[in-house]
């Protein structure tokens, strides 16, 4: 007599629910990724708190979200900044972080270009005073300045460094760097690549 064997035993292996249940494993993101992705948005999070209140007031923003920042502005303790960040980057799963991240790159951009324009003008104030050409390639570059004034102030500057050092009162070469900067600044006239050929002179003036 054969033995008997339940109907199921002899029945293949549905390879094509396993298939679709390992798809689904690989198209889940790894623990490690699962950390990184909430360790970023907490890192999104305390870039949003430091953002000036104006900035912070035109975005988007959930209530809770936005609650959640002002809390962390107030919160003092490093714990207690610690839990907030996670509550806060728990919150920010149900938001865009594309435009949150665009307008911090925006804020942090400002010092930057701030920083870099002053760098610019220093080469430019040392190129003006030390060489005639500097003058013909800042009146290429910036034709809608006042180049009238801008040869006065040069003049100035070159008078100011011939004398000695425990005689000079800096005004002229502070004059220049004055005229300069603002052209060079993001929302200046335009902008220009510094002159290449003249390194920066003496920077111990004030601005």
């Amino acid at each position: 007599m054969k033995p008997f064997a339940p109907e199921h035993l002899d029945r293949p292996p549905n390879t094509a629910h396993q298939a679709h249940g390992d798809a689904r494993d690989a198209a889940r993101p790894s623990k490690s990724q699962r950390k990184r992705d909430a360790d970023a948005l907490q890192q999104l999070g305390a870039e949003l708190a430091e953002l000036p209140e104006a900035r912070l007031a035109a975005l988007e923003l959930p209530d809770a979200l936005r609650a959640a920042l002002a809390e962390l502005r107030r919160t003092r303790s490093h714990e207690g900044r610690r839990r907030q960040l996670q509550y806060i980057g728990k919150q920010m799963r149900s938001t865009d972080p594309a435009p949150l991240r665009e307008a911090v790159a925006a804020f942090q951009l400002g010092p930057a270009q701030q920083a870099l324009a002053l760098h610019e003008a220093e080469r430019w104030r040392a190129a003006l005073v030390a060489d005639d050409a500097a003058l013909t390639r800042w009146a290429a570059q910036f034709p809608r300045s006042d180049l009238q004034q801008l040869r006065s102030l040069v003049r100035a500057a070159r008078a100011d460094a011939q004398t000695a050092p425990e005689q000079r009162h800096g005004r002229g070469w502070r004059a220049l760097f004055r005229f300069i900067r603002p052209l060079l600044e993001p929302d200046g006239q335009t902008s220009a690549e510094p002159p290449t050929d003249h390194e920066p002179g003496d920077e111990t003036h004030d601005d």
